[in-house]
């Protein structure tokens, strides 16, 4: 299959677990995620069903005419019976809560933050239907949020990753050192493309074999929202690209329906998102301890190094996939603030200091 197909297989796996989500909820429900169907990847719609189970939980639990009802006996009217307060207490809740299962769940301001949002667009779609007049979430101010430092590695640290991917770590002996030898060549591949070129680990596990280039230095990606695009690369990629799918990927016969996929599991399977970010974690917990390193950061860390190389932060945007520049300009704020000081000392409007009088 190709990734295109590997997608849309993802899709459908989704819709699937979509449908089984909205099972348990009141049937009008299914309108308003069949309304968004169109603006929405699956993906998202599982996202939004999720929060609206949380909330619906949450009335269950404390408010004294939701408990005495099961969420499929819900009606849109109910939905009226919420004041503002009922939303600021939601909000609250969130924090800290047990969950059905008993598990403690929290949320940070940006957890809160998305499931109000959630929350907002279910009652939006039934506002402006008519089919409800009280709206008490638009009431509600939203959570601020607080610019979050971005983590990324530092030259040395990348250029360290890289050394213990193709060279070893410590104490690599016994079992751990086959497992090493048998997939150095497709970690030291996933490694190099991440850092250099800046791709999410959803797009490196969607790539196919013949989606690599090398003709024209690029690769064919499949894009958030399915648009596929293509994404140009370097000599260390190139080589280490070649490396990997000469001499250790074609030698290989993997499963039915994976045969076209670029990067394979032990079991010779397309590698999963979680797989590689195990991957990405496991390693680089050998270069440093205090940075959580994720393909996300591994992806930051590109996207810096472009920024302090080109300065041009429509080009980070356009290459990391970005639809709004701005979403790329917040993150990079603090490299313009670097810039801004760099050019104080740049401008020197006298050699020395002033001439002394005799």
């Amino acid at each position: 299959m190709d990734s295109t197909s590997y997608h849309k297989q993802l899709s459908i796996e989704n819709t699937e677990k979509l449908r089984t989500i909205l099972q348990e909820f009141p049937a009008f429900m299914r309108d308003y995620f069949r309304g968004m169907e169109p603006t929405t990847t699956t993906k998202t719609r599982i996202s939004y069903a999720y929060d609206l189970k949380v909330f619906f939980f949450f009335l269950q639990q404390n408010n004294s005419y939701f408990a005495k009802k099961e969420i499929k006996d819900i009606v849109v009217s109910d939905l009226e019976l919420l004041e503002p307060v009922d939303i600021e207490e939601y909000l609250e809740f969130l924090k800290v809560y047990q969950d059905p299962n008993g598990k403690i769940r929290t949320n940070d301001e940006r957890g809160i933050h998305r499931k109000l949002s959630s929350l907002r667009s279910f009652y939006l779609y039934y506002s402006k239907r008519e089919m409800i007049k009280n709206n008490p979430t638009i009431v509600v101010d939203m959570p601020k949020l607080h610019q979050k430092q971005i983590i990324r590695l530092d030259p040395d640290e990348v250029a360290e990753l890289l050394d213990i991917v193709e060279f070893g770590g410590k104490d690599l002996t016994g079992m751990k050192k086959v497992y090493y030898d048998k997939n150095k060549l497709r970690n030291l591949a996933i490694f190099t493309l991440l850092l250099g070129t800046g791709i999410r680990v959803s797009e490196c596990v969607g790539l196919d074999i013949d989606h690599v280039d090398f003709k024209n230095g690029r690769i064919k990606i499949v894009r958030k929202g399915g648009k596929e695009d293509y994404v140009y690369f370097g000599d260390e990629v190139e080589k280490a690209l070649m490396d990997y799918i000469e001499l250790s990927r074609r030698q290989i016969t993997a499963v039915e329906g994976h045969e076209n996929a670029l990067f394979l599991s032990i079991q010779r399977k397309r590698m999963s998102v979680k797989a590689i970010e195990n991957l990405v974690s496991d390693t680089a917990k050998e270069v440093t301890m205090f940075k959580h390193i994720t393909p996300h950061k591994l992806r930051s860390t590109y996207g810096t190094n472009l920024y302090k190389e080109t300065g041009d932060i429509y080009l980070v945007a356009e290459v990391l996939g970005h639809n709004d520049v701005n979403t790329t300009r917040k993150h990079y704020a603090a490299l313009d603030e670097e810039r801004k000081r760099r050019a104080a000392k740049v401008v020197r409007m006298r050699e020395e200091g002033p001439a002394k009088s005799d």
